[in-house]
């Protein structure tokens, strides 16, 4: 099943997918483009992995890591479904990220990698822009290349973890003004799921509703005012973000 949360008629509901429409919690059925479309859950703790695919660290110059490369993310960096991405003015260089999510559903204390998935509630899509320009060091991204208000896309829904047969086999790309600039698979990451989630609990715990987002394939393009970017995964969803500039983000 595919769940989302949007706002309609002065209310935020719970929705499902209804043959193309949304059926609310209320029973109502509406238009998709009659909604406002939040994140599908309120995330948690968010852990984002840089370097997760060999061919995406390559491109940066950078070696794969031994370990996965852990780094958080602030709640004011996600926006949801047909939303607004700024580019702030004063950068050269500002790249999507097209990433499947993945959604806890309970608490998770030491988790061994063959136990793993019996944790995971859901999957989603996340678009996680990066401001190259202020990329210091290895240990990448800083606060200001991956915490920027607006620059997490993520949704539209959150499909159910028994919906998705093997998530390590999906394939993921990004469409910028109907244009194909990046095409990867899951199955190419460097940490799986499993071993993601074994690494995280082992020294700390993990809560319904934090999200892993799990990496990056090559194919990181700048991207400019007025462009449409499309992130999609297979079987979890499309998402559709804007990029719009400083003078149109502080006038909306």
């Amino acid at each position: 099943m595919r769940k989302a949360r949007i706002a309609y008629g002065g209310a935020i509901h719970e929705a499902i997918d209804w043959e193309g429409l949304l059926k609310l919690d209320d029973g109502r059925i509406v238009e998709e483009n009659n909604v406002t479309w939040l994140t599908p859950i309120e995330p948690r703790t968010v852990f984002a992995l840089g370097l997760n695919y060999a061919d995406h660290a390559a491109e940066l110059a950078f070696a794969a890591p031994s370990e996965p490369l852990v780094f958080l993310k602030g709640p004011n960096t996600f926006i949801g479904h047909q939303a607004y991405t700024r580019r702030p003015a004063d950068v050269t260089y500002m790249h999507y990220e097209c990433e499947l999510a993945v959604i806890i559903g309970e608490t998770a204390r030491n988790v061994k990698k063959e136990d793993a998935y019996k944790y995971v509630k859901g999957y989603s899509v996340a678009n996680d822009y990066a401001i190259r320009d202020y990329l210091e060091n290895y240990y990448r991204p800083n606060l200001r290349v991956k915490n920027r208000d607006t620059c997490t896309p993520f949704g539209p829904w959150i499909v159910d973890v028994k919906d998705i047969a093997d998530p390590m086999n999906l394939k993921l790309t990004t469409h910028v003004n109907n244009e194909l600039v990046q095409e990867g698979t899951t199955a190419d990451m460097i940490f799986d799921i499993p071993s993601i989630i074994a690494y995280l609990s082992s020294f700390m715990t993990l809560s319904e509703n934090d999200v892993i987002l799990t990496g990056t394939p090559k194919g990181s393009v700048d991207t400019v005012i007025g462009d449409v970017v499309v992130t999609e995964v297979e079987g979890i969803g499309r998402l559709v973000n804007t990029i719009i500039g400083d003078e149109s983000f502080i006038n909306r």
